[in-house]
């Protein structure tokens, strides 16, 4: 069996899920894959340009293996119009071909990971191949006016065509279900290869460092970190990445902003860490979020403080995972993770039962 895969984010970005599913596809099947890059699917935005200028400054993923062709079909970002295919599509002629071609070489399943017009041509198209829609995300919730009812009325019909759905997080599962009778859940995981390669914690400094890796958004919560920050003087606040959304007031002196950097980089850099932050607003936005860095801190052996949201609101009561239901608790919270004591061992085996691979496998997508 062949994948025809639509990413919801391009090939060259920081491996994620996407990038994880591919490769586990291929070294299941050895069969080659095709892999489409996302185009727009909204108006633009100003606070566009300095996303692109942010993320041109990061390292990127690696070139293409030999097994997976990659298509940048592009596209106005003229979507949400109705119409909007029929201008774009006369741009995807050439990729439709060699689409087309692609899966004339055999049985093929046709995964989508983002809602588009592209990929709900595609269904239609490609009516005798098996096809899953991958909802690793609240993709609506990310848009606004007349782009996000145009992608929520998309992604239902995509959500009825295809023949299973998967869904990285409970909420996303809960709400598939009134629309699909194959709903299955697949959670995010971590790369295990990079966390051995990091290998446990090694914490030298007698500060305690409570860091934080990953992007800094709207959905990023400064008030509960300066909470944190003003109850620990005596620590450090690291926060390792790309801030798109700005402190509202100046920071206590101990936060400290560091740039983006690769992923085995940012594994190194949780490597020194005390705790790991995960300090999310509880909001539309992370209320279906399952964080891969959940995954990593803990593989890693570290203790993990979160805000209550979205999948980690579940997992109150978890060894060495404390959630906070305000800012006002942060500093209890903070109090607790630092007197945990982690145990190597069990960091290994999460981390081995936590794999994408196991993920995957577990979904049962292929052939017997």
């Amino acid at each position: 069996m062949r994948l025809v895969y639509l990413s919801p984010i391009p090939w060259e970005s920081f491996a994620q899920r996407p990038h994880k599913f591919v490769e586990w596809f291929h070294g299941r099947t050895g069969e080659p894959v095709l892999w489409v890059d996302p185009y727009p699917t909204r108006f633009p935005h100003w606070r566009d340009l300095r996303r692109s200028r942010l993320s041109a400054s990061a390292s990127p993923h690696t070139s293409p293996p030999t097994w997976l062709t990659l298509l940048k079909p592009g596209g106005l970002p003229i979507e949400p119009i109705p119409g909007s295919g029929w201008v774009n599509g006369l741009m995807w002629q050439g990729h439709m071909r060699t689409i087309g071609d692609f899966v004339t070489g055999g049985r093929t399943l046709l995964a989508i990971g983002k809602p588009s017009v592209l990929a709900l041509e595609l269904l239609k198209r490609l009516r005798d191949c098996s096809s899953l829609y991958d909802a690793m995300d609240d993709f609506p919730a990310f848009y606004a006016g007349i782009s996000r009812f145009a992608l929520m009325r998309r992604e239902r019909e995509i959500a009825q065509r295809v023949d299973v759905i998967l869904a990285s997080s409970s909420a996303l599962k809960s709400r598939w279900m009134d629309f699909h009778k194959d709903v299955r859940l697949v959670h995010n995981a971590l790369d295990l290869s990079a966390i051995r390669s990091v290998g446990p914690a090694s914490i030298s400094s007698e500060k305690k460092v409570f860091g934080y890796v990953g992007t800094i958004a709207s959905w990023f919560d400064w008030d509960w970190v300066c909470a944190l920050a003003e109850a620990r003087p005596d620590g450090a606040i690291r926060l390792i990445g790309p801030v798109f959304q700005p402190p509202p007031r100046k920071l206590p002196g101990n936060v400290h902003l560091m740039p983006a950097c690769g992923h085995a980089e940012a594994l190194k850099a949780m490597a020194e860490f005390h705790v790991g932050l995960i300090p999310f607003k509880k909001n539309a936005l992370t209320a279906s979020v399952d964080p891969i860095k959940y995954y990593e801190y803990r593989a890693l052996g570290l203790p993990v403080i979160s805000t209550d949201f979205g999948e980690m609101s579940l997992r109150t009561g978890e060894r060495g995972v404390f959630i906070t239901q305000s800012v006002s608790d942060a500093p209890a919270m903070a109090d607790s993770a630092i007197q945990f004591c982690g145990d190597a061992g069990d960091a290994s085996a999460f981390a081995i039962q936590n794999t994408w691979e196991a993920r995957f496998d577990a979904a049962n997508l292929l052939p017997c």
